[in-house]
């Protein structure tokens, strides 16, 4: 028995193929790294969700571009989607920009890795262009991050009353340090005597964007 016969494969390697992958790969996690390094993290300046963009871009690429490869029945399609359909993680709440920046490298992964020769090269960087250019237009001009949003878990819930909602901006603003234009309540615990927030505010987002807890003093 060779070692054809171990893997389950035709060959060792295929040169042309496996020039053709070094070529998809590159192009692949070259548009990805513009995604990630130069728009992304250079407008929040956030680490954790680096790694995550770059493995799910390379897991949906590999996928995409080796079952290619492999024909499938519909049975065994389905139930591929219905294994990813019921994996999830089981994090805090996700920004929906974070979870936008998500959905292009999964995107990008599928697009690069299911293109065949029916697809140009020229439409090809195209459309990988062309997401690049509009997610740059959107994110990386000045005026684009004039606003941001933070979650916040609040523990003052007299200053909550509709009432009291220039109270509440000024004691958000004072301790936060945040230009505050807007609140959003999303919970409260009665038990906790907090709530959880969202406020919308004018300037620059923290460089993590992390949970604040505003602590009332006594």
């Amino acid at each position: 028995m060779n070692q054809n016969d171990i893997f389950g494969t035709d060959g060792f390697i295929d040169p042309g193929d496996f020039l053709r992958l070094l070529t998809r790969l590159g192009l692949d996690l070259a548009f990805a790294s513009i995604i990630v390094l130069v728009i992304y993290y250079r407008v929040y300046r956030n680490r954790d969700f680096v790694f995550t963009y770059y493995i799910f871009n390379l897991i949906t690429f590999s996928m995409c571009l080796l079952l290619r490869k492999v024909p499938m029945e519909l049975g065994f399609a389905l139930g591929l989607f219905a294994v990813f359909g019921i994996l999830r993680y089981r994090t805090e709440e996700i920004r929906i920009r974070d979870l936008t920046y998500l959905f292009i490298m999964i995107g990008i992964g599928i697009i690069n890795g299911v293109a065949n020769k029916k697809v140009s090269t020229a439409e090809l960087l195209l459309v990988n262009s062309v997401i690049i250019g509009v997610s740059a237009i959107l994110e990386l001009p000045a005026r684009a991050r004039r606003h941001g949003s933070t979650p916040i878990l609040y523990d003052n819930l007299a200053l909550l009353h509709p009432d009291k909602r220039e109270q509440l901006i000024a004691d958000l603003a004072e301790r936060t340090g945040f230009d505050v234009v807007r609140v959003q309540v999303h919970r409260i615990d009665f038990l906790r005597d907090a709530a959880e927030i969202t406020i919308q505010h004018r300037g620059a987002r923290p460089v993590a964007e992390p949970t604040l807890e505003a602590n009332h003093a006594a």
